[in-house]
């Protein structure tokens, strides 16, 4: 397979269903109830979690896109990390993983080699095993995993149950969408997207281990519904997100690739969408552009009580995570997102 020659459409997380239309799909479709499914699609969490025996439940969940990145290896280790990164999420340990594929009959197999290949070192490094898969032709590369954890039914995080009061704590910084989007566009390989793609190589393993041994009220991993679209749902019915807009980390050059009208489709859905829903104060329109945008593969973001939220951040950068805590959790006011 050719060099740059992999990103075509709107890649990575970036091509996630808009929330509204996702929503709208899924009204009125009621599963079997069943009363050990722990968790299904109602809360829009990051996995399904069935209890199959007192003190063991299983986490699954499935994830896949087109490529963001035009190297093979490098597109699969990210596809992979980000569907893995859910696992954790729920406060659970990866086991096993399927491939998912679609690839194009004109393309040349050693190109989809590189991309099983880059997926099996991140289940590799996971701690998970690879079983199989499946694959189709199809017109436009997709690929992903379908990756089942297993947990303590009384230790799974949910991405709802913050409490008021406490701290939110992001694992990585965020950028990926308009990094790669900008590179896409002028192939000019730089500071940003190289910290871009090693963010998104990074799996959410050690970060997950760390959260583990603090109190946790709530988690879910950012990813295409941006950051500012995760808290949302993290926000639920009674809470509000307060922000510190200023202290969200970002990416290198990701502001200055902003602020030059780097966006993909992803983005702008994202904000529209939240547009009702926050308070955007006096942030600019290029911050809040990378507040609402795609991430793929992106890090934890956990809700720990504020009597612990300093000691946990610290544990986290001591291991060389660049984590931040960057709001906190009220009470229920005018909207769920207010930004400062």
């Amino acid at each position: 397979m050719s060099q740059k020659s992999l990103v075509k459409t709107c890649g990575g997380c970036a091509a996630k269903m808009p929330a509204a239309k996702l929503r709208a799909a899924l009204k009125n479709i009621r599963p079997l109830s069943d009363p050990n499914l722990l968790v299904g699609f109602d809360t829009s969490d990051d996995g399904a979690v069935y209890r199959l025996a007192d003190g063991l439940a299983i986490i699954q969940t499935l994830d896949f896109f087109p490529p963001m990145v035009d190297d093979p290896f490098t597109f699969g280790q990210i596809a992979a990390a980000n569907a893995l990164s859910d696992i954790w999420a729920m406060g659970g340990e990866v086991k096993i993983a399927l491939n998912i594929v679609s690839y194009p009959d004109e393309e040349d197999a050693e190109g989809l080699h590189e991309i099983l290949r880059g997926g099996a070192q991140m289940v590799n490094e996971a701690g998970g095993v690879l079983c199989g898969g499946h694959s189709i032709s199809g017109e436009e590369i997709l690929y992903g995993l379908s990756v089942t954890g297993t947990a303590d039914p009384k230790k799974i995080y949910r991405n709802d149950s913050c409490v008021w009061g406490d701290r939110l704590i992001l694992t990585k910084p965020i950028g990926t969408g308009i990094l790669t989007s900008a590179y896409a566009k002028d192939k000019q390989d730089g500071e940003g997207y190289a910290a871009a793609v090693k963010s998104m190589t990074t799996l959410n393993k050690r970060a997950a281990e760390i959260i583990k041994r603090h109190e946790v009220n709530a988690c879910t991993d950012v990813t295409g519904f941006s950051l500012l679209g995760h808290m949302h749902e993290m926000a639920g019915d009674n809470s509000t997100i307060i922000v510190d807009a200023a202290g969200v980390p970002l990416l290198p050059d990701a502001y200055e690739r902003a602020k030059e009208g780097a966006e993909t489709g992803g983005g702008k859905r994202n904000k529209k969408y939240m547009a009702d829903k926050m308070d955007a104060g006096a942030v600019d329109e290029t911050l809040l552009s990378i507040l609402c945008d795609p991430q793929t593969s992106g890090g934890l973001l956990v809700s720990v009580p504020e009597a612990c939220a300093q000691s946990c951040l610290s544990e986290l950068t001591a291991a060389g995570i660049g984590a931040a805590i960057v709001a906190e959790v009220a009470k229920r006011g005018a909207v769920p997102i207010i930004l400062k």
